[in-house]
């Protein structure tokens, strides 16, 4: 039990934020919101934590694309590939909760905003990365084409998602334009719940990927036993 513990404790640990933040997230007391959010800022832990484990996820992609570039290690390209598929599935996730917040806020779970398209467009470019990968048979190629096309879909990520939206005058979500986002608006009370949110879900990230890693390199020994 002991030995279970210590080889585990990061994983109980991320699995104890993830519990609390939901629990808090339903149970503490909001601060009160004008207009029609009212008791949907909850929402904040559970649509935003998402983004934020998605970039953490897809800046680790981009780190280890850049570690096969220069050293042409075909594990940092498997690192790289399954940070990225653990990305998308923080980034549906996201996507998911957004429209369902937009859906009650605006009365529809999509608009014409900066903060969504760009969304829209960084995640159909991770997809792309995919595909991608898929065309392409000889793996050593595959790693190096997909390791430069990963630098670019970052770069795209940070335009789309942390720079336009911020520069853009029309865009329904706080922060927009110059205004104070909600995140730098917390109070404590949610702080407390936010930010061990975040970490829980990292730590889930980073342990889902390590499982799609130990599962891709069984069905590289099957296919190739020797």
């Amino acid at each position: 039990m002991n030995g279970f513990i210590k080889n585990n404790w990061w994983k109980l640990l991320g699995v104890a934020l993830i519990l609390y933040s939901i629990i808090a997230g339903f149970l503490i007391e909001v601060p009160s919101v004008t207009g029609n959010i009212g008791e949907s800022i909850r929402n904040l832990f559970f649509h935003v934590v998402m983004w934020f484990a998605m970039m953490v996820m897809f800046g680790t992609s981009l780190v280890r694309s850049l570690r096969y570039l220069s050293t042409f290690d075909i594990k940092h390209d498997l690192y790289a590939i399954q940070s990225v598929n653990v990305g998308l599935f923080f980034g549906v996730l996201g996507i998911i909760t957004g429209m369902e917040w937009a859906n009650y806020t605006w009365g529809t779970p999509w608009t014409n905003d900066p903060q969504l398209n760009g969304a829209a467009i960084s995640i159909l470019a991770y997809f792309a990365y995919l595909v991608l990968r898929r065309s392409i048979d000889e793996e050593n190629k595959r790693a190096r084409i997909a390791a430069v096309y990963n630098v670019f879909a970052f770069v795209m990520l940070i335009v789309f998602i942390g720079i336009l939206p911020k520069l853009a005058s029309g865009s329904l979500h706080p922060g927009a334009g110059g205004s104070e986002s909600t995140v730098n608006s917390l109070d404590f009370s949610m702080r407390l719940v936010f930010y061990p949110a975040i970490a829980g879900w990292i730590i889930i990230g980073y342990w889902l990927t390590g499982i799609r890693i130990k599962m891709a390199k069984i069905r590289q020994y099957l296919d190739n036993p020797e």
